[in-house]
């Protein structure tokens, strides 16, 4: 598959199959990653990958916060096992970090080439047939879920990626042509 198609046709997977993702494979992706441009060559990503305890103590460190929403301490506490479980019953996880330059400028720049390698990881799983599914937010920022992937105090978590074989890949979702957020410049 040519790049122009595994941009197409990737997708964010939330179903896999039971089959482990090999050491082999994700090593292949890490690699992958690790070619995304960066400014400067600070080279400021970090990857965890996280085995079946560490997703487990991230999935219920997610969990607790959702269960913050529900009023009733049972259904709470089975929200926080249910996201727990599920965290622990993906084949693959991992967590990508930036390190936090003092200079803000550079910090940007970290961030952003992180990304990339975020999107580098991604587009070469779906090459390789495997489904990613790339989690932002709050969460990451939780001592919880600090502890679970093992990330120092110089790191940010940026997100969090489930990999595995798809066991079923979504239509798309539509979206507006690149015409209508584009403007040309004289």
């Amino acid at each position: 598959m040519d790049i122009f198609e595994v941009i197409r046709s990737r997708r964010s997977i939330k179903a896999y199959k039971d089959r482990p993702v090999s050491k082999d494979e994700i090593e292949r992706l890490l690699s992958l990653a690790v070619l995304a441009p960066n400014h400067r060559m600070t080279e400021p990503w970090r990857f965890y990958v996280l085995g079946p305890e560490a997703r487990a103590a991230y999935g219920a460190a997610l969990g607790a916060r959702k269960a913050k929403r529900v009023e009733d301490p049972d259904a709470a506490a089975a929200v926080i096992a249910k996201v727990e479980q599920s965290h622990r019953d993906l084949p693959s996880m991992l967590a990508v970090s930036t390190t936090l330059d003092g200079n803000p400028e550079i910090r940007e720049e970290d961030y952003a080439a992180a990304y990339m390698a975020v999107q580098n990881l991604c587009l070469a799983a779906a090459a390789m047939g495997l489904g990613t599914h790339v989690k932002t937010g709050g969460v990451m920022d939780d001592p919880r879920a600090r502890a679970a992937v093992g990330v120092g105090e110089d790191e940010r978590i940026v997100a969090t990626v489930s990999l595995g074989e798809p066991a079923e890949v979504p239509e798309p979702k539509p979206r507006r042509g690149a015409a209508e957020f584009t403007t040309w410049v004289p």
